[in-house]
């Protein structure tokens, strides 16, 4: 009898203490695959429109909002939004077993970095109060204002052939640059409609740009433009993504586009600007040159987790476990382009890198088999940032799968091994832009 009763306890006391443990020891059972490494490429947060509002209001009957912030920071509520998105990372890395629910025991095997502008800055920052708050994390980045090749600039590296990338370009337009008008005619009206609040067609308003007579050119562009496409599509790809910042900032009904427009107007005006992206983004020539260099990073920083050991042109130290590189919506496009990378996010146009969002890389290791790798898009939704509501594992940010042809399995996940993901990423970079 005595054995019972001692048996017994032994067996209260292993429950009480046994779904904490049971949990733990789940994700590193032997046997059993385990996530080993991530790396998040994201962009900036909410941010204010990069033109000024003296050049806005050339295009619009009423002016154009005020914003908190000078042109192209950081809003306080972007901020915000960043901050939870920080603080979903973390519950989400201590439930995958690579970081702990709290504390900055581990701070060390966070490595946060962005490119220069203070709107990335910013950010990184409000993603370190959210994942580690009060951890002083550093942040790496060059000076403020800074080029930073990692994130632009690229083509500095190596000699970019512009009459190429030019001709890249047209060719998804059949050369010429007037043909996207009949293409994209309705959105185009809708959008000069709002921008004069006159909703009978062909109305525009006295001493106003008229959005749909800029004449459309195809270019050689400068700097980190290989080609520039000038004319209503790539004006009304602008307008479209300040009220999309205007709604995800929360700005009250009334001062979203006016008042004339709302979330599925937003979204379907998006619909220019994915468009335009699509021409000066994702074609391929321009995509080589401008994220060749940053992809061989993620690269040689992925292959240095699976080895455990020091890799040239890796970012952070073997030590460290989750990397976040903080750059813009164009790094993100330019990566997905060269990997043929797609997505599509309720509330947002296909392949849409939306504000705060995320290309996340995640390396897992497989007992007695190659290490895989696994890419997802992740964003809070329109109503998530409109909102400023908290994201949490209870409810999450909006997530797709990546598929990369020539390289996913059709498994869940759709993961690559690790031999198919560097040939497919090798056959990708140009080492002419790549330092």
């Amino acid at each position: 009898m005595r054995s019972y009763w001692m048996f017994f306890a032994l067996t209260v006391f292993l429950g009480c203490i046994g779904v904490p443990a049971a949990r733990a020891q789940t994700k590193s059972q032997v046997g059993e695959e385990r996530l080993k490494f991530v790396l998040v490429l994201t962009r900036h947060g909410v941010r204010s429109p990069t033109w000024t509002n003296d050049r806005l209001n050339e295009y619009s009957r009423d002016p154009w909002p005020k914003w908190e912030v000078e042109p192209g920071e950081l809003t306080p509520h972007g901020k915000i939004l960043m901050t939870q998105f920080g603080t979903y990372y973390r519950a989400w890395f201590a439930d995958r077993g690579l970081l702990s629910a709290d504390g900055c025991s581990d701070a060390g095997a966070v490595y946060i970095g962005g490119d220069t502008d203070n709107r990335t800055i910013d950010t990184a920052h409000s993603l370190s109060q959210g994942l580690l708050p009060g951890c002083g994390t550093i942040i790496h980045s060059l000076e403020r204002g800074t080029q930073d090749v990692l994130f632009h600039g690229a083509a500095k590296l190596g000699k970019q052939d512009v009459q190429f990338g030019l001709f890249a370009v047209a060719g998804h337009i059949g050369g010429d640059a007037a043909a996207l008008l009949p293409a994209y005619k309705m959105p185009l009206q809708v959008m000069q409609q709002v921008l004069s609040g006159c909703f009978e067609a062909g109305c525009a308003v006295d001493g106003k740009k008229f959005l749909l007579k800029i004449q459309p050119s195809l270019n050689s562009g400068s700097g980190d433009h290989v080609a520039e496409l000038k004319g209503p599509l790539s004006t009304a790809a602008t307008f479209a993504e300040n009220f999309q910042l205007e709604y995800l900032d929360g700005m009250p009904d009334a001062e979203v586009g006016w008042g004339r427009i709302d979330e599925a107007k937003v979204h379907s005006l998006m619909a220019l600007h994915a468009a335009s992206s699509e021409l000066v983004q994702r074609t391929p020539y321009i995509a080589r040159i401008q994220a060749s260099n940053l992809l061989f990073h993620i690269v040689r920083t992925l292959e240095q987790a699976r080895d455990n050991k020091t890799v040239a042109g890796a970012i952070a130290s073997p030590q460290q476990k989750i990397v976040f590189l903080v750059g813009h919506d164009t790094n993100i496009s330019n990566v997905a382009a060269l990997l043929d990378a797609h997505w599509l996010i309720a509330g947002y146009q296909r392949d849409d890198a939306a504000p705060g969002g995320a290309l996340v890389f995640e390396l897992w290791q497989r007992p007695g088999k190659e290490d895989d790798v696994r890419i997802y898009y992740t964003v809070q939704t329109p109503a998530q940032m409109r909102r400023a509501s908290p994201v949490s594992l209870a409810e999450p940010p909006a997530r797709a799968t990546v598929f990369i042809p020539q390289c996913s399995r059709a498994e869940e996940g759709v993961p690559c091994s690790w031999k198919e993901f560097e040939r497919v990423t090798g056959a990708a970079i140009d080492k002419q832009f790549v330092r």
